[in-house]
């Protein structure tokens, strides 16, 4: 029988913020190879805010029959370095770093061919990526995220996001996991498990995240703000920048929401499909934030729209 695909854990030196220590930084990216031999042909996988590249696997070893695929464990999360400065944990950040993976990539095929899924926070590094042209993908998924994101959401997120627990077994960690992440929607639990090992760590008899708490300090920077109508403005004005960006895609986009989604909201993701790339919109009912790509359905939604080559941006 043969075995389960596994990944290549590979490193790229990365320019912008140091890592802890002022020391220069390193990227670390999950690396599938194509298993028809295809080389031109890579699919970038982009996380969550508090998860890591691993959440792809299962998606992966799909897309690896015709593509290779990089899942990134993006700056202080997984074995990414932790940033010096905590509050370098923005877009922007991110952004230079995967431009940093996409020009290491075509430098080592200058006719490869990109394409970018990305949940969450994914979805808005590969927004700002795909507004450029010389980095934009062939084609672009956005997994239940748009320009202008719930409020709520941000809320819900601060309540545990950068919170540090330490567990005194490995069940007792996936238990936890699984409580914040409701939203995932109906999952076995050998799909929890799975979803779950690559996040934590164990250190002297105990279980963490695997991830810099510190990442947390700009969202709650954001949402603790003692003068919140400032901050819904704050917001609002990245909602703004993140509709000129959306606006300038040009690449075929298709949109992933949850039904349930309290980040990304139904007029949002209605919106989405009638202006900039005027995304092709794909709904899975019972599903919250996020889907996790790991179902049939969810799968085939990506592989089906990467792989039909045909597909026209405008296309619904």
């Amino acid at each position: 029988m043969e075995s389960m695909q596994e990944p290549i854990l590979n490193h790229l030196a990365v320019p912008g913020p140091t890592a802890r220590g002022g020391q220069p930084r390193q990227m670390a990216f999950w690396d599938w190879s194509s298993r028809d031999g295809e080389s031109g042909r890579v699919v970038v996988c982009v996380h969550g805010l508090s998860r890591q590249g691993r959440d792809f696997d299962v998606l992966a070893r799909a897309l690896s029959e015709r593509a290779r695929v990089i899942a990134v464990d993006v700056a202080g999360r997984g074995h990414s370095d932790w940033l010096d400065d905590p509050m370098g944990y923005q877009v922007p950040t991110y952004a230079a770093d995967l431009a940093a993976l996409l020009m290491h990539l075509r430098a080592e095929n200058a006719a490869v061919v990109i394409d970018w899924v990305g949940t969450s926070m994914g979805g808005l590094i590969g927004m700002a990526l795909a507004a450029r042209a010389e980095l934009a993908p062939r084609r672009l998924v956005l997994n239940d995220v748009g320009p202008a994101i719930q409020w709520e959401a941000l809320l819900r997120i601060g309540t545990y996001l950068g919170a540090n627990p330490s567990f005194d077994s490995e069940a007792a960690a996936i238990h936890y996991l699984a409580s914040i992440s409701a939203g995932f929607g109906p999952h076995t639990p050998e799909q929890w498990r799975a979803l779950s090992l690559p996040l934590l760590r164990e250190r002297d008899g105990r279980w963490w995240l695997h991830y810099d708490p510190a990442i947390a300090l700009p969202v709650k920077a954001l949402v603790g703000m003692s003068d919140q109508a400032q901050a819904r403005q704050v917001a609002r004005d990245g909602e703004a920048l993140l509709w000129t960006l959306y606006d300038a895609i040009t690449s075929p986009t298709l949109l992933l929401r949850g039904g349930q989604s309290d980040l990304l909201s139904a007029a949002t993701a209605r919106e989405m499909t009638q202006r900039g790339p005027k995304a092709r919109c794909v709904v899975f009912d019972g599903v919250g934030h996020a889907p996790t790509l790991v179902s049939d359905d969810q799968v085939a939604a990506v592989r089906d729209f990467l792989w039909s080559d045909g597909v026209a941006a405008s296309e619904k």
